[in-house]
């Protein structure tokens, strides 16, 4: 069957533009100029007879007939590059995963051993990146866009977010909360915690992992919950990334507030501990997001199952603290 199809460039130039809304952004990932990706959406648009995006003083917006045919052209080329990938990565059993930082180092890690001696034929590639937690006011990751795990050039990514990404296989892994986690000698020391009030006496520790008002719980938060008046919940050193601030806990700096996944084995072996029993929820989970195109293929579906069967362990062994932490 013949194709009568536009230059493979142009589409690819095109697809670029719509998910960056830039010529600019779409230029830098396909390593040529924006005036080259102009070109190439001018050409089409040329070949097409529609115009697919409006351009404005200091923006890009693609047209109603631009989104209508968008979809089909990310289909298109999730299947190119499955049909490349699955050449590539049969001979060497590869799958490649992209996760959050803190994820990756605090829970995915510890646990891969036992994902090495069930499958040992796959040749599991793990990245991390800041990228792979959604964000407010950051680059593509804004309120109602959907990040596309694809900038990873992964099969698989584990977001934490929102899980709202359409045109993606999503499985729910973890539903985390927040819990206060301190190190055992700093709340049995010379100032104990016995109760919430005596945080006043003690330095808070901050995660601002997800910047933006009002997207994650912080310390004014947590002691709401407790109906704690008169400790300055402002107070203390900030982090941008989970782990510093579990590193500092664990070195007996202050009392941090932690995802519960995140702390999992540490408060198991006793290196840190919950000095109160409460916890507020998180207003994200994580999320396992695919590619409809690969979804069924035998390392990621190996890599899905034993994933879930991993949260499930996780999550029925948290069960009895369903009333508090």
């Amino acid at each position: 069957m013949a194709y009568r199809l536009p230059p493979l460039g142009s589409l690819r130039a095109f697809e670029a533009a719509a998910r960056h809304l830039s010529f600019k952004h779409a230029a830098e990932e396909l390593h040529v100029t924006p005036a080259a990706i102009s070109q190439q959406i001018k050409g089409l648009e040329d070949y097409l007879g529609v115009r697919l995006f409006v351009r404005l003083t200091r923006a890009l917006a693609i047209t109603p007939q631009g989104e209508a045919m968008l979809p089909g052209i990310r289909a298109g080329f999730d299947c190119l590059a499955e049909a490349v990938g699955s050449t590539c990565s049969a001979e060497a059993g590869g799958l490649n995963v992209m996760a959050p930082p803190s994820f990756a180092t605090r829970w995915l890690v510890p646990r891969l051993p036992d994902f090495a001696a069930a499958y040992p034929d796959i040749r599991l590639r793990l990245s991390s990146s800041s990228d792979s937690v959604d964000r407010r006011g950051k680059g593509r990751h804004v309120d109602g866009d959907a990040p596309d795990p694809r900038v990873a050039d992964s099969e698989l990514a584990i977001r934490y977010g929102t899980g709202h990404y359409p045109g993606f296989v999503v499985e729910r892994l973890l539903a985390p909360d927040w819990v206060p986690v301190c190190s055992p000698r700093l709340a049995n020391g010379e100032r104990p915690l016995h109760s919430p009030p005596d945080l006043a006496r003690h330095v808070l520790i901050h995660d601002e992992t997800i910047d933006g008002e009002g997207r994650q719980p912080g310390w004014r938060e947590w002691l709401t919950a407790a109906c704690v008046s008169g400790v300055d919940s402002e107070r203390g050193p900030r982090f941008n990334n989970a782990v510093l601030a579990v590193e500092a806990a664990l070195d007996g700096q202050g009392v941090a507030l932690a995802l519960r996944p995140l702390v999992e084995a540490d408060l198991a072996a006793g290196r840190l501990i919950l000095p109160f029993d409460l916890a507020v929820p998180s207003p994200f989970a994580y999320f396992l997001v695919m590619r409809r195109a690969v979804a069924n293929r035998a390392p990621v579906a190996a890599f899905r199952d034993w994933l879930l069967r991993q949260t499930s362990v996780g999550v029925a062994s948290n069960a009895p603290a369903a009333d508090g932490v």
